[in-house]
């Protein structure tokens, strides 16, 4: 970095990854500083810049005995130590600035050596102060994922036909009948605490009525005329409920309802071809059942439109994930219990990282937004408009031979 290019920083003001510091004298301070960033996204503390943007500069001793400062707070005052550097730049008249860069850390969470755990919040920091933020920390190290969260239901809600016929399905297993040789195996497949109570993965694959558990995490589908939210019109509406498989066939019967089809050649009798292939519904919605932010109560919502429909699920791309990268296959798996069991067949997964892009080879009008501030992610499947089935678009015959009549383009509507 040269001068300039410190100025043109400073002159941006302080945010969350960037931090003026006039002078630093005490270590605690410092550590708190570093921590902060070492838990979010990484920043820099520029020391001899003033709050308001001011360049004050140090003089050498106070770069001396900063360098050392820093030295000592990264590896003795913030657990797990960091690793940072400075860089030192010369001002105009002859005094300095400290660039200290502190990265991203990898061993999160990081705590000072009073046991604090600070996170960034804006320009400012702020100490943890709930379990959820807590837990929300420790996921983004992938040190704890909420499918693991225990649930106050014991083994008694398990629905002991659907666990049964996976056993047997799956691994060739009887059910077990003594109690404890049952909850022994739930607690080996990781469904269960070492307290006998159902874990958030357990509930959500394998007990009778999940709804009445965990009544947060459900699907509710609208269909809206034309093309924006409608506060009390729609056409059609259900809220889906039960087992993630059993959400995932509600949810996919509504969007299949919800297309317009078109007859393409077969009988009179035949249901037609829907508009959009079903795969591309079947990949987005089990990429929401199974990579959604399960910290957050609130449920998956699917809305269909005249020109589109989208599914919004609660969460946005964890760590450093991003639109570009999810479509170019990469993955993160924020809820590894509920993958591992729907990977074995609950609901059709067919690999790690290769829905969205299956999703969009079959349909490539689909767009995604990672809202953070909303903490939502949303895939935006585009509809074509309904003129542009009529001049035989997406497979709707073009035949002109004579005789045909209506037979021309199709039977096109809407169910």
């Amino acid at each position: 970095m040269n001068l300039d290019e410190l100025k043109a920083q400073v002159a941006l003001g302080e945010d969350s990854r960037r931090q003026f510091k006039q002078e630093m004298t005490n270590a605690d301070s410092l550590a708190a500083e570093m921590a902060a960033f070492s838990n979010a996204e990484g920043g820099v503390i520029y020391l001899g810049v003033a709050d308001d943007g001011g360049l004050p500069g140090l003089s050498r001793a106070d770069v001396a005995r900063l360098n050392q400062l820093i030295g000592n707070v990264a590896a003795q005052h913030i657990r797990s130590p960091v690793t940072v550097q400075t860089e030192n730049l010369e001002l105009e008249n002859g005094r300095l600035v400290i660039v200290l860069t502190v990265p991203k850390g990898m061993d999160k969470p990081y705590f000072d050596r009073n046991g604090v755990i600070w996170l960034k919040s804006g320009a400012d920091k702020r100490r943890i102060n709930s379990k959820e933020e807590l837990r929300r920390l420790f996921q983004s190290a992938d040190q704890f994922h909420a499918d693991e969260l225990p649930t106050k239901a014991g083994i008694e809600k398990l629905d002991r036909l659907r666990f049964r016929d996976f056993l047997w399905t799956i691994y060739g297993m009887e059910f077990p009948d003594a109690p404890q040789e049952r909850l022994t195996l739930l607690q080996n497949m990781n469904l269960v605490t070492d307290d006998g109570h159902l874990n958030l993965a357990g509930v959500l694959l394998f007990a009778e009525r999940p709804e009445w558990i965990k009544p947060q995490f459900i699907v509710k589908a609208i269909r809206y005329p034309g093309n924006a939210i409608h506060v009390s019109e729609y056409l059609d509406s259900e809220d889906f409920a039960g087992t993630l498989p059993q959400i995932f066939a509600g949810a996919m019967a509504f969007v299949m309802r919800n297309l317009r089809k078109v007859q393409a050649g077969q009988g009179v009798n035949a249901l037609g071809v829907p508009e959009i292939p079903p795969s591309v519904f079947e990949e987005l919605l089990v990429n929401a059942l199974a990579h959604r932010d399960y910290l957050l109560s609130a449920p998956i919502r699917l809305f269909v439109f005249d020109n589109r429909i989208e599914i919004i699920s609660p969460g946005h791309l964890p760590n450093n994930l991003t639109v570009p990268k999810i479509r170019a296959g990469n993955s993160i798996i924020r809820n590894p219990i509920l993958v591992s069991y729907i990977a074995k067949g609950l609901l059709p997964y067919r690999g790690l990282g290769s829905g969205i892009k299956r999703a969009l080879e079959s349909w490539p009008q689909i767009d995604f937004t990672d809202d953070r501030e909303g903490n939502l992610f949303i895939a935006t499947i585009h509809r074509k408009e309904l003129a542009e089935w009529m001049n035989g678009e997406n497979g709707t015959e073009k035949s002109s031979e004579k005789g045909r009549g209506s037979e021309r383009f199709g039977t096109i509507f809407d169910d």
